[in-house]
């Protein structure tokens, strides 16, 4: 398979207390060489005073841990490594409580999870829980590692007693792409390099397989969503009648001559040049930010969307979302929030919550209309003017909002368009 150099790959960890998550992202960054010699020496000093032999490998992560203590927020951790075949981003959500709310936050533009198992606890609660938001947010691919395998003997018949457990309710959710993966962090079994202890096991080791990822098919590349942010006239010689149409491909490719609509206003015309940066392109796709000059003169402005003529979303001012409350203060019936959708900023409230989902059990509860922090609900949103939506499930870009609240400028929600 032809992997592109240096692509980007994101990644969310989740596991819950004393799974070995700091320990595994430890060890990754440790086994791949992606420590400066200066970290290893302090980490190796701090290890020593602790009377461990050999390296704390959870000390790599656990800077940010004094931020916590000493009640610096940090939501959401990144921390960035490489390696010759691709760049890493590894989005850390911390948090108990907040679990929900931090994975919803770190989780929503990854191209994968890791989902961290303890191998003497097999599927617990919170496996379920992350596993839920990870098909939710529909990320890709799913990395389940079977942590701590040294303290099951290694066992072959363990391990597949718990890819069972998850396969079973796993069966239930949305999920393309799942992979299981047995680990030691601590011994570093299978994370960098093949494990000894587990022959058994033939498929590749955790690195191997975030680095032969195959994530270019993640992107829409069907639905053409040119969202604009600006109209840009620059008045200057050789460009006294340039009007270009700049913003961010949210999916799909758009060539020159192609025939498309701008929405809401539902005007034809052709693309008549393709420019990014200070190059002429013939075609631009998604995720590239580029600026369109049109065959006909047409009314545009911020929040407009050129899409192709025979291929549209729905452009509606009432829709159903999976909407996470993410605010401490709980959603108040009728109050006027800002959506946020592409580049799109209007005001909506939340007209009706339809059912609160119970991520433990999965099961919906259609009496309790309230909104509190870390709460999963479907909800019918009303905004002031119409938005071009398509499905979360097909658009992971155009099928997103969050809600701000105008008074403290706080973000309160994110949601997934049903």
């Amino acid at each position: 398979m032809n992997i592109q150099h240096n692509q980007l790959l994101r990644f969310t960890t989740a596991g819950s207390v004393d799974d070995g998550k700091s320990t595994l992202i430890g060890r990754l960054l440790y086994d791949s060489k992606s420590i400066f010699e200066d970290q290893i020496a302090a980490v190796e000093n701090t290890s020593k005073q602790k009377g461990i032999e050999g390296v704390d490998l959870a000390l790599f992560t656990d800077g940010l841990k004094d931020e916590r203590e000493q009640g610096i927020t940090i939501d959401v951790a990144y921390r960035y490594f490489t390696t010759p075949k691709r760049k890493f981003i590894i989005a850390d959500t911390p948090g108990h409580v907040e679990y929900t709310r931090n994975m919803v936050t770190g989780a929503s533009t990854a191209n994968a999870a890791i989902i961290l198992i303890d191998a003497r606890n097999g599927v617990i609660e919170q496996t379920k829980r992350h596993a839920y938001i990870a098909s939710l947010l529909q990320i890709p691919h799913i990395l389940v590692c079977v942590n701590k395998m040294d303290l099951v003997d290694y066992s072959e018949e363990r391990f597949n007693e718990i890819v069972n457990q998850f396969e079973e309710f796993a069966s239930k959710l949305y999920i393309k792409d799942v992979r299981y993966i047995p680990i030691s962090a601590l011994n570093g079994d299978n994370v960098v390099n093949r494990s000894e202890e587990m022959t058994w096991y033939k498929d590749s080791p955790l690195l191997n397989a975030l680095e032969t990822l195959h994530i270019s098919s993640d992107i829409n590349k069907i639905d053409s969503r040119l969202a604009i942010q600006t109209v840009i006239r620059p008045q200057r010689e050789g460009f006294i009648d340039y009007r270009g149409y700049a913003g961010r491909l949210q999916s799909g490719i758009l060539r020159v001559g192609d025939d498309v609509a701008v929405l809401p206003s539902g005007f034809t015309t052709k693309v008549k040049s393709i420019n990014a940066g200070e190059k002429d392109v013939e075609e631009a796709f998604a995720p590239m930010s580029v600026s369109l000059t049109l065959e006909d003169d047409i009314d545009i402005s911020r929040g407009d969307m050129i899409v192709r003529k025979n291929n549209q979303p729905e452009t509606s001012q009432e829709f159903d979302v999976m909407l996470c409350w993410l605010n401490r203060e709980s959603a108040r019936p009728r109050t006027k929030y800002t959506i946020m959708h592409t580049s799109n900023e209007k005001k909506a409230m939340i007209k009706d919550v339809v059912y609160k989902m119970d991520i433990n059990t999965f099961e919906r509860d259609k009496d309790d209309k309230s909104l509190n922090m870390n709460d999963i609900a479907r909800v019918k949103i009303r905004t002031t003017h119409r938005l071009m939506v398509d499905a979360y499930r097909k658009n992971r870009n155009t099928g997103s909002i969050i809600l701000v609240d105008d008074a403290t400028k706080e973000t309160v929600a994110a949601g997934m368009i049903i």
